[in-house]
């Protein structure tokens, strides 16, 4: 008896070698490839063939088992990935086998081949590649739920965005600019400043001691309605204190954590967070200002929320998301190096051949 070709090929994806990179939260050094059986998909589930990986700060601290999200034991980082339908699970409709999706998961992208809740599997532009597809998800909703929904962001506005040259920081430049916001990029070296100019921003800052001095040069006068703030210590306490009635302080990460080391440096760490910004609940009464945070693991687990916000994403047709290094699958340590130094401009995106 011949089989059905969907039938074929769900017994070919039962046999299916994934290889992926693995390791017990705490040292970099650790993380290397396994390969083990994956399944066919459950119901509601799609099979994908991972064709890039998204890097993103989170992947740095999960390894270091720093983020409370961070499984325990043995486990696959990675939160963004592009790639196509290998096979899809009973009562999935709007996906086949072929499709070119981006997609976003909880963790388990450092790999070939994954299973996921197919409402995380969102179809790939036709004129995108996948490199762009891997780089766009968690960059965008990021900037886009803490500017648009936390930040209540307003046309004409003015914002500060750390990291201006980071992943989030030119995607929240990109959305700023949908809204006509005056905007105000910093940046931690001069060697970023023209990239982040040729880009957009209205005015780039290096951050250093005179911070508050180059912020207010900046401003002009203007107040300052929105910071989106990736670094924390006097970068979150200056801005925010010098934020206009209404405004509201957006904090999506904490790069200041982060060194450029196979394992987490504790005395870093323990002096950057005894040194934190402390806020005063009733200063924020009297001077009428906000602070919000939020990260991408929590609006993971509000599917519907996700795809309403892609929908609004979609109506300020943004421009592709910029690639900035690109490197093998069997390179993916290198990589995750790289992303930690702070070195980088735009995505890191790992290729899966």
């Amino acid at each position: 008896m011949k089989l059905p070709p969907n039938l074929i090929h769900l017994e070919y994806i039962h046999k299916l070698t994934t290889s992926s990179y693995s390791l017990r939260a705490g040292n970099l050094a650790d993380l290397k490839i396994q390969t083990f059986e994956l399944p066919a998909p459950a119901p509601g589930e799609v099979q994908i063939a991972v064709r890039a990986i998204g890097l993103n700060f989170a992947d740095v601290f999960a390894i270091w088992g720093l983020y409370g999200a961070t499984p325990k034991g043995a486990f696959t980082p990675g939160l963004e990935y592009s790639g196509v339908v290998e096979a899809v699970g009973e009562g999935i409709t709007h996906l086949r086998p072929g499709d070119r999706i981006m997609g976003v998961t909880r963790f388990g992208a450092y790999t070939t081949h994954l299973n996921i809740d197919a409402r995380y599997a969102i179809p790939l532009r036709p004129e995108w590649d996948f490199q762009t597809g891997a780089a766009y998800l968690v960059q965008t909703l990021t900037a886009f739920y803490g500017m648009a929904t936390l930040g209540a962001l307003r046309p004409g506005q003015n914002v500060l965005i750390h990291s201006a040259v980071g992943g989030v920081g030119l995607q929240a430049l990109k959305i700023a600019k949908a809204y006509g916001c005056f905007t105000i990029g910093t940046v931690g070296s001069a060697a970023k400043v023209d990239f982040a100019k040729s880009e957009g921003y209205d005015h780039v800052i290096v951050r250093g001691k005179d911070f508050k001095e180059q912020l207010k040069t900046a401003l002009d006068g203007k107040p300052l309605h929105l910071l989106m703030d990736s670094v924390g210590g006097p970068f979150f306490s200056i801005p925010f204190s010098m934020l206009a009635p209404m405004g509201r302080a957006v904090v999506f990460g904490s790069a200041r954590y982060a060194t450029a080391s196979d394992r987490p440096n504790k005395l870093h760490l323990l002096r950057h967070f005894f040194t934190r910004p402390k806020v005063d609940p009733q200063r924020m009464v009297e001077t009428n200002r906000a602070v919000l945070g939020f990260n991408l693991i929590w609006l993971y687990e509000n599917a519907d929320l996700l795809r309403s916000l892609l929908v609004e994403l979609e109506a300020l047709n943004l421009a592709p998301p910029h690639v900035g290094h690109v490197f093998p699958f069997e390179k993916l340590p290198d990589a995750v190096r790289l992303f930690q130094t702070g070195k980088t401009m735009g995505k890191v995106v790992v290729e899966v051949s």
